[in-house]
């Protein structure tokens, strides 16, 4: 009886040696589940008298002759053996020709011997000829005409392949594998088969790598999917059970704290989607075992409100929270811009301070001594109720009193275990989670990637908001637009308003600083835009300097503030209504979409105005239309989608390893990832052990101890 992770070399004997260096295959199953990129067909049976060339073609004919020479070595080329053969149907003759291993084809193409023979027909000196051609030798007669259509109808599997090992070796070790596939263990469960009619395993690796029908592979392609979304969607249900049995300090808020004397100071009124996503927080929080939710919200929609009303939820219930930022400029401008929504109830402890009030530290890799001792004291004693920080607050010597809640912003700028050692400083059971996002995520990318945690969307935009209109700037096709999106850069700083400019580089040590920050902040000072107040923004500048030029800017003090990405997330000044991002395409369409956030957050209208150099019908220029097409996040969430692979939604990218999903596509493949999630969670109810043992052995295998461990800590 073999198995899934049986060594290759019980099939292939030495040769498995060249398929784990080449492809990193060791196991039977690694082997079967290396699928064909596509499948060929041999071509259509002519006969000789009419090939025309170019023609993929398959011809049944008798070998005249075969004659082999050498070609002499010449200026860099090695000398080669090469083999001349001539076959004939009758009605004409073709030539086949074969390099460097001459006495192999030879030695079976001899004269008298018929043979079913395909290729492209190519001509070399008014011969039609077939370079390296397949060819299936026949005993005895002719097949017949039906026979041979059949042979010239079959369809060809290629594999990927790599220097040293082509498509037709992969095949033929395919061949000694598939002899043992009906020995191999079914890894769905004989219910889930039955209700999704789904066939067999074994019918499933011979459909997809040996098919006869077009048919065939459609339906081993339909199977092969369903065991790649059942298993990762029963990770994530193993996840989702397994938190609902983990504790947690409940944190119901208090009537009259903190939370109700912000709500009554807010200036404005709360969005129905704000509303509703709060009580669903709410309810979460309440509860006994740890909220693991995601908030997700198109760019503007009011997220930090969200959450930094759950935090005050948290607070009122004794205990703190944390808001984790990716970069220092995020967390300085999360710190200022809490601290101002607060006010009076911010300053605990303070003449002026409102009754209910806490405190919010900031707590960042770079501040100084005596900065950084007051808020790890802070934060130890509980004074704070609120910490924002960057990943310093990972450290070891950062304790709480009493560590109720955590928010996450852009969590995937975040590793692993980055996110665990924090959930970790917790006193009590585990911190409820929430993990925020500006990136609207298709349906299919939470019910995989996110799918353990709670979705809740914000996707109405506050009132009052201007927009922001988005133009692509072909600065080499049209050098005048790029003159132009300076003047109108100049144009709204007459306005008394403001202006990004976004670059992909800072500069100096860069190979090509053509679009630096520091080259672009250069030149827009000396020669562009010279009597306008024009500063730099990057990572390399120290923290100081970086939270001086953001106040500036705020306080509007700067009218051009020419940075990286630094400012993708999170920078509130309403005031700047234009950004200008340089070598757009250098960016993916998420990232474009976050940037042009920064503009038109006020009652100004925002422009946004994406220069690059990329040829119009280019994929990066498809890209940027797209972007400039739309400002619905959801919708760019799936053009995102479509134009670049899914990546490993098991953390992959992380561990280094090989795409867990070679069937399954995230774009196309919703229904059935939906119907695998339903599965899944039955699975879970009547079986929780996982007592059908290929089940559980499927997956370890697919998804081993290190991707397990991803999902169980992100």
């Amino acid at each position: 009886m073999s198995t899934w992770d049986e060594p290759l070399r019980t099939a292939l004997g030495g040769s498995a040696r060249t398929f784990k260096d080449k492809l990193d295959l060791h196991t039977l199953g690694d082997l079967l589940r290396y699928y064909p990129r596509r499948y060929d067909r041999r071509g259509d049976l002519t006969d000789l008298a009419v090939l025309q060339e170019g023609e993929d073609v398959t011809v049944q004919a008798e070998v005249l002759d075969a004659r082999r020479r050498t070609i002499p070595a010449r200026g860099k080329r090695r000398r080669m053996d090469m083999l001349e053969v001539t076959v004939t149907d009758g009605t004409g003759r073709l030539h086949l020709t074969f390099f460097n291993r001459g006495s192999f084809h030879q030695g079976k193409l001899v004269p008298g011997r018929l043979a079913m023979i395909s290729g492209r027909v190519s001509t070399y000196r008014g011969r039609r000829q077939l370079d390296h051609p397949e060819y299936q030798l026949l005993e005895g007669e002719e097949l017949s005409e039906e026979e041979a259509r059949a042979y010239a109808d079959q369809l060809i599997p290629v594999y990927p392949a790599v220097k040293g090992l082509d498509s037709a070796r992969i095949a033929v070790a395919v061949d000694m594998v598939l002899a043992r596939v009906d020995e191999l263990p079914d890894p769905l469960p004989p219910q889930v088969r039955e209700r999704r009619r789904l066939e067999g395993i074994a019918e499933a690796l011979r459909g997809v790598h040996r098919p006869e029908t077009e048919q065939d592979i459609g339906r081993a392609r339909r199977r092969l999917k369903w065991d790649e979304a059942f298993v990762l969607q029963l990770a994530l249900a193993m996840r989702r059970h397994k938190a609902e049995e983990l504790p947690a300090r409940p944190r119901p808020g208090a009537d009259d704290g903190i939370l109700a004397a912000f709500d009554a100071q807010l200036p404005f009124t709360l969005t129905d989607g704000q509303t509703q996503v709060g009580q669903r927080l709410a309810e979460l929080l309440a509860g006994t075992h740890p909220m693991h939710s995601l908030l997700q919200g198109d760019v503007g929609a009011g997220k930090t409100l969200v959450a930094l009303r759950a935090m005050l939820r948290v607070v009122d219930s004794g205990g703190q929270a944390v808001m984790l930022a990716p970069t220092e400029v995020l967390a300085q401008q999360h710190h200022r811009s809490i601290t101002e929504m607060l006010g009076s109830l911010a300053r605990a402890g303070q003449i002026d301070g409102a009754e209910h009030a806490t405190r919010v530290s900031l707590l960042t890799g770079s501040m100084g001594a005596a900065t950084r001792r007051e808020a790890l004291l802070e934060a130890a004693s509980g004074q704070a109720g609120i910490v924002v920080g960057t990943h310093a607050l990972l450290q070891e010597h950062v304790s709480f009193a009493d560590l109720g809640f955590v928010v996450v912003d852009e969590q995937h700028r975040f590793g692993v275990e980055q996110r665990d050692a924090l959930r970790e400083k917790a006193a009590e059971g585990r911190p409820h989670v929430l993990v925020m996002t500006a990136t609207p995520i298709p349906r299919t990318v939470a019910m995989t990637v996110y799918g353990d945690l709670d979705v809740v969307s914000l996707t109405q935009l506050p009132s009052g908001r201007a927009g922001v209109s988005t133009h692509v700037v072909p600065a080499l096709e049209k050098p005048h637009f790029l003159a132009r999106a300076w003047e109108r850069v100049r144009e709204e700083v007459g306005k008394g308003r403001q202006a990004f400019v976004v670059c992909p580089r800072i500069g100096d040590n860069d190979d090509d600083s053509s679009a630096s920050v520091l080259d672009v902040q250069t030149r827009l000072q000396k020669e562009v835009l010279p009597d306008l107040r024009v500063a730099p923004l990057h990572g390399r500048m120290a923290p100081e300097e970086k939270d001086e030029a953001m106040r500036a800017f705020t306080a509007g003090d700067i009218d051009v503030l020419v940075s990286t990405t630094v400012i993708e997330v999170g920078v509130d000044v309403p005031n700047a209504t234009t950004m200008v991002i340089m070598d757009a395409d250098r960016f993916g369409v998420s990232q474009l979409h976050q940037l042009r956030g920064r503009v038109g957050r006020g009652d100004l209208p925002g422009l946004c105005l994406l220069v690059t150099e990329a040829p119009e019908g280019t994929s990066a220029r498809t890209r940027l239309d797209a972007v400039a097409s739309t400002t619905d996040g959801f919708e760019l969430s799936r053009v995102d989608l479509e134009m670049r692979r899914e990546g490993d939604v098991l953390g992959d990218a992380q561990s280094g390893a090989r795409s867990s999903l070679r069937m399954l596509t995230l774009v196309r493949d919703e229904e059935l990832i939906g119907e695998a999630r339903e599965e899944a969670s039955r699975q879970m109810a009547e079986d929780p052990d996982l007592t059908y043992a290929p089940l559980a052995e499927a997956l370890d295998t697919l998804l081993p101890e290190e991707r397990a461990e991803y999902l169980d800590k992100g």
